[in-house]
């Protein structure tokens, strides 16, 4: 396998270097960038000193058209207007920015505040959320990689709203993020002064996930209900932690949304449902591909509590652009990804 990363220098495009670096499949990695032409990569990150001694190249369309697939880790707005052109051709590519999820291209350019990609180009994107959309992800020449915040709340919620345990009506979502979620360029948001020893709220009611995830709970689980989602920054590197509250239907148990949950899920090798637990938290998955989803259900107010986690860089981007990858081309779907999570 021949890849390319066009957006390499960021944090999105650190991570598929480290878990594509160990990957049995891959031959080459050719790195492109659209600032930096020419630098060696080592020398901007020392950490790949001896590994990634290589230039990075300038943005070439013939040059990815030579590769077997094209990992977009770029700003949105980016994509959309480089991509649709090379989609005729051998490459595959696997988004990783916003530019394709949004089948309704008002919707992207009300959330995203942007001009849309090409309606043909995003109506043959197929949405990646790898555990769910498998047979649709192995025809793919584009996928668009889910955001991090849909996958998190995503994967804990869809089971048991495609079952009708759960209500959609009235669906309270609150996540909380770590501060590489924002990638590398600094801001006032992410500036040290700013998010250090502090917790901040922020895009209430306006952030770009909240259509993503009514679209895939409209597509997998047939729900057309719309959901409050507020969004947390929170003063740490990585993780995501998503809690869900939602009224149970009828007479349900904790017991029954736990077996649904492990009934769907059990021969996915990177969704784990914790049963019992003191304590849960980032910390269990962090820089790895596992996503861990618990429930409670609170019998006095007749609510449940879902609540999963994830590392936004790794199942939040990254690795699950690879675990797409994987089922793409009839790989094992754990090639390259089957890491400890580095818990302290």
């Amino acid at each position: 396998m021949k890849i390319g990363i066009i957006g390499a220098t960021g944090y999105g495009g650190l991570e598929l270097i480290r878990l594509l670096h160990n990957h049995q499949e891959v031959e080459k990695i050719k790195l492109f960038t659209s600032s930096d032409e020419g630098a060696i990569f080592s020398q901007k990150y020392s950490h790949l000193k001896k590994l990634y001694d290589q230039p990075l190249e300038k943005i070439d369309i013939d040059t990815l058209a030579e590769l077997d697939v094209v990992f977009t880790s770029t700003p949105s707005g980016v994509s959309s207007k480089l991509l649709p052109p090379l989609l005729n051709g051998k490459t595959k590519f696997i988004d990783l920015s916003g530019d394709f999820r949004l089948k309704n291209l008002e919707d992207y350019e009300k959330w995203y505040k942007k001009e849309p990609a090409p309606s043909d180009a995003v109506e043959q994107s197929i949405y990646g959320l790898s555990e769910w959309n498998k047979e649709a992800i192995k025809e793919a020449n584009l996928i668009a990689n889910p955001g991090c915040y849909p996958t998190a709340v995503l994967l804990s919620l869809l089971p048991l709203l495609k079952e009708d345990l759960i209500h959609s009506d009235g669906l309270v979502i609150d996540a909380k993020s770590g501060i590489s979620g924002a990638g590398n360029k600094p801001s006032m948001m992410t500036h040290f002064s700013e998010t250090n020893e502090n917790t901040a709220i922020y895009k209430i009611h306006e952030h770009q996930h909240i259509p993503e995830i009514e679209q895939a709970m409209k597509m997998f689980a047939n729900s057309n209900s719309p959901i409050t989602f507020t969004t947390t920054l929170v003063p740490m590197t990585r993780g995501i932690l998503a809690t869900s509250y939602a009224q149970i239907t009828s007479e349900i148990t904790e017991e029954q949304l736990y077996n649904c949950l492990v009934k769907q899920y059990q021969s996915n090798p990177f969704v784990r449902i914790i049963k019992e637990t003191a304590k849960f938290g980032t910390n269990q998955v962090y820089g790895s591909n596992f996503c861990d989803i618990h429930v409670k259900v609170d019998a006095r107010t007749g609510k449940a509590t879902i609540v999963s986690v994830i590392d936004n860089l790794v199942k939040g981007a990254a690795g699950q652009a690879i675990q797409n990858m994987n089922i793409q081309f009839g790989f094992d779907e754990t090639a390259g990804l089957m890491q400890v999570p580095l818990y302290i």
